[in-house]
């Protein structure tokens, strides 16, 4: 059986530099010219070149808009249309009497917008639309229901 002895000399003792070069070398970073960004302004001259190329090195950059609370998904009155027999069958809208009944905030719609035209009469309730929107559904026939909260508007909005 082999036996598997330590080396001596592998704590460096009686040793100077441990390894790190000069004896002096391997305390603090001063022997490497500083931390980060140390060594960037007057003497050398060694950082400067590379800081000039990044654009973004100084000064503040772009800015976060505070106010949007949530992300909208937003969905146009085509796209309404051409998805509606498909949400019929799967059963996520109702057909009554030539009307087709859409939740789209249970589809996981927030806006309604208005791109596009109607081909048959909508009765589409959504958190909110747009005024084209609104008008190209009532063109056909149909209605926009405006959820806000608990309260609950119909037809066109009011400016």
């Amino acid at each position: 059986m082999v036996i598997r002895k330590r080396k001596k000399n592998s704590r460096a003792r009686g040793q100077w530099s441990h390894g790190w070069g000069a004896k002096k070398k391997h305390r603090g970073s001063g022997h490497r010219g500083g931390k980060g960004n140390a060594g960037s302004g007057k003497r050398a001259d060694s950082k400067k070149p590379s800081i000039w190329k990044d654009v973004k090195y100084f000064g503040k950059h772009g800015f976060v808009y505070h106010g949007r609370k949530e992300e909208q998904n937003c969905i146009n009155v085509s796209d309404v249309d051409g998805h509606a027999q498909k949400w019929i069958a799967e059963k996520k809208a109702a057909e009554k009497g030539g009307e087709i009944a859409i939740d789209l905030a249970s589809l996981g719609f927030t806006k309604l917008l208005g791109t596009g035209k109607a081909k048959r009469k909508y009765i589409i309730t959504v958190n909110s639309a747009s005024r084209k929107a609104i008008d190209a559904i009532s063109a056909a026939g149909g209605k926009v229901i405006i959820q806000n909260g608990n309260m609950e508007q119909s037809g066109k909005q009011s400016s």
